[in-house]
C-alpha cells in the first residue's frame, strides 16, 4: 500500500508480489482465497501487473507461482468455489503428492527431519525413538497427514525425559485412536516394509552412537547416559555395528 492510503498507513510498504520480482512466491492454502481476491490474483498472473492500494501507479512484476492445496480444486470449480478461469491459469505443471498413508517409506525420513528442526527450533537434544514408538507410527493411518506427524514429533519431543523418546511420551489419545485410524497393508508390503524399516532403524541408531562417541571422546559411560542406555548395552551395540573405541 502507498503513504496515506488508510488510517495507520505512515509508511509505503510494497507487497509479496511486489518484494518476490524475479523470484518464487509460494501460495499455500490456494483454495481457501474468497472470490474477490480471486479475481485480482487472476489479474496479476495474467497480466504480471497491479497496483498499491491508494496508489496510481501500475507495477510491473515477474513472479514464479508455485500454488498448494489439499483440496481437488476441480471439484470446488464444479461447486462455484473457486473461479474456473483462475484454475487453468495456475494449474500449468500440476504435482499430485499422495497423503502419508499411502508413502509410508517416507514416515522414517520425515521423523529424522522434524527431529532435527525441532531440535534446533526448541533447543532440545533428542536423538531418536525407540521401536516400540516406531511401530505405533507405522500403525497409524494420518488422518491429518504431515501437519499431524509434526504436531506429535513436537509433543513427544517435549515430553522426553531422555534422549530417545519412549512410549511414555505418546499421548493416550494418539494410542487411543490408533485402532480407528489403523493402516492395514498386505503381506507381502508388510513383509518388505518391516525389512526396510530394521535396515534404516539400524542405520540411524548406528550413526546416532557414532555421533555421541565423537561428542565425549569416545568416552563410553558418558556416551551411554546421553543415549539413556546403560554402559553394557552400548558396548554390545559396537560389537554389533563393528565399532571400535
Amino acid at each position: 500500500y502507498e503513504k496515506g492510503a488508510f488510517t495507520g498507513a505512515v509508511i509505503t510498504k510494497p507487497g509479496r508480489f511486489e518484494l518476490a520480482h524475479k523470484g518464487t512466491l509460494f501460495l499455500d492454502e490456494v483454495s481457501e482465497i474468497p472470490r474477490d481476491m480471486q479475481v485480482k490474483l487472476l489479474r496479476v498472473l495474467q497480466e504480471q501487473e497491479f497496483e498499491r492500494v491508494g496508489g496510481l501507479k501500475t507495477i510491473k512484476v515477474d513472479v514464479r507461482i508455485i500454488a498448494a492445496t489439499n483440496q481437488n480444486l476441480l471439484q470446488s470449480v464444479q461447486r462455484g468455489d473457486f473461479r474456473e478461469d483462475l484454475y487453468y491459469r495456475i494449474n500449468v505443471f500440476p504435482i499430485n503428492v499422495p497423503p502419508l498413508r499411502e508413502r509410508m517409506n517416507d514416515l522414517l525420513p520425515l521423523v529424522e527431519f522434524f527431529i532435527d528442526k525441532l531440535n534446533k527450533k526448541l533447543e532440545l537434544a533428542v536423538r531418536g525413538m525407540d521401536d516400540a514408538v516406531m511401530e505405533l507410527l507405522l500403525r497409524h493411518s494420518w488422518p491429518g497427514n504431515i501437519r499431524e506427524l509434526e504436531n506429535l514429533m513436537e509433543r513427544m519431543m517435549l515430553l522426553a525425559k531422555k534422549p530417545v523418546i519412549t512410549i511414555g511420551e505418546v499421548p493416550p489419545e494418539f494410542q487411543a485412536n490408533l485402532q480407528e485410524n489403523v493402516v492395514s497393508p498386505s503381506s507381502e508390503d508388510q513383509a518388505s516394509f518391516k525389512d526396510f524399516m530394521r535396515t534404516h532403524m539400524e542405520n540411524v541408531e548406528k550413526q546416532m552412537i557414532i555421533k555421541c562417541l565423537e561428542e565425549s571422546g569416545n568416552n563410553v559411560t558418558r556416551a551411554a547416559k546421553q543415549l539413556g542406555i546403560s554402559r553394557k548395552g552400548l558396548q554390545l551395540k559396537m560389537i554389533k555395528y563393528n565399532l571400535r573405541k
